[in-house]
């Protein structure tokens, strides 16, 4: 049986919530179990009082407001625990179609990607202004360079994760998880596509940025830091490659002054382009270094992945009936040896 679980982050969204949820299919074609999760991120309004109200199966409650990013991986391991081979992460301001979710999920049902990204297509959006198109389009480009993958709308909070992504996904960002969780699973080589969805118009300003440049400063960094975990050789090499060659440039100039027979008056080019030549070089070796460390940090999140597994695998257990369970002594012992091993 396929079971799939809707998992809506939510902060203060008791006006839109209930049309969010009521527009959410319960009956799918290659689905079996459709169960709604409602994350509830510190809401001082009815948001929990309208999610149980319009019928979400599920209502997880964070003890205080801990932003987009983490609500969204406390969602993901919420749906994980409870038994989900699919998981569809929306909007509680009711921007996503509900209707589109049975059009996000069939790649994945087909075997034929691990990550569905839904497209707004936002060319086509009326209220979206051109600033707003252009950059959207632009970063899209920017994500999808980083992730090995063609991504018309990287920022879109409408996706789709198999089982077997959402294991290998951990968010680390506290501003949103939409470009980190790409490059993230372009690195580990999932499969992602997307899929052409409509959209409602949201009458309210976003919660999760004030402005554009603050959108952009706080997304940008993202992106870089995220791309650095699992490329810094190439980062940092380039970096003090550049570094060396803008060094090479006054020590080149100093030469020539010097062969000339007038070095004494360019002695300050000898000692800037040696500075530039020297933080180039340690930018090389830092870049070896920072490859290790990404390498065993990769060995890390095999071993996270690994514990989830068996933790969910136990979580799993105490659903069933007794005479189909399978021993847990040993998986026990092992998760006990690996969290204390690795300090997860």
């Amino acid at each position: 049986m396929t079971k799939l679980i809707i998992q809506i982050p939510c902060l203060n969204e008791e006006v839109t919530l209930g049309a969010a949820i009521a527009d959410i299919p319960r009956d799918i074609p290659g689905i079996d179990i459709v169960e709604i999760l409602v994350i509830d991120d510190g809401s001082t309004d009815r948001t929990v009082d309208v999610a149980t109200e319009s019928g979400a199966d599920h209502i997880l409650r964070n003890g205080s407001n801990i932003g987009l990013a983490k609500s969204f991986q406390r969602g993901l391991d919420t749906a994980l625990r409870r038994g989900a081979d699919i998981i569809v992460n929306t909007d509680g301001d009711n921007q996503y179609c509900g209707g589109d979710i049975a059009k996000l999920v069939q790649p994945i049902l087909a075997g034929q990607a691990d990550i569905v990204v839904g497209d707004r297509q936002t060319e086509k959006i009326k209220h979206f202004s051109p600033l707003k198109k252009i950059l959207q389009k632009f970063g899209s480009r920017a994500v999808g360079r980083l992730a090995g993958s063609e991504i018309p709308d990287a920022v879109s909070g409408f996706r789709a994760f198999s089982r077997n992504a959402a294991m290998g996904i951990t968010v680390r960002s506290t501003f949103s998880y939409t470009t980190e969780t790409l490059i993230q699973a372009g690195r580990k080589n999932l499969r992602i596509t997307s899929v052409p969805i409509d959209t409602n118009k949201v009458e309210r300003p976003s919660r999760l940025f004030k402005s554009i440049p603050q959108f952009l400063s706080r997304t940008g960094r993202t992106m870089l830091r995220a791309y650095a975990m699992y490329e810094p050789l190439k980062i940092f090499m380039i970096l003090g490659l550049l570094l060396m060659v803008a060094g090479s440039l006054p020590i080149l100039r100093f030469i020539g002054h010097y062969m000339a027979g007038d070095g004494a008056g360019m002695i300050q080019s000898l000692i800037i382009g040696g500075a530039l030549f020297i933080m180039g070089g340690l930018c090389a070796m830092f870049a070896l270094v920072a490859d290790l460390v990404a390498y065993n940090r990769l060995l890390l999140e095999q071993t996270l992945e690994r514990v989830r597994k068996i933790e969910y695998a136990l979580d799993q257990q105490e659903t069933l009936p007794e005479q189909t369970k399978f021993p847990t002594k040993k998986l026990h012992e092992e998760l006990g040896s690996l969290t204390r091993r690795f300090g997860l």
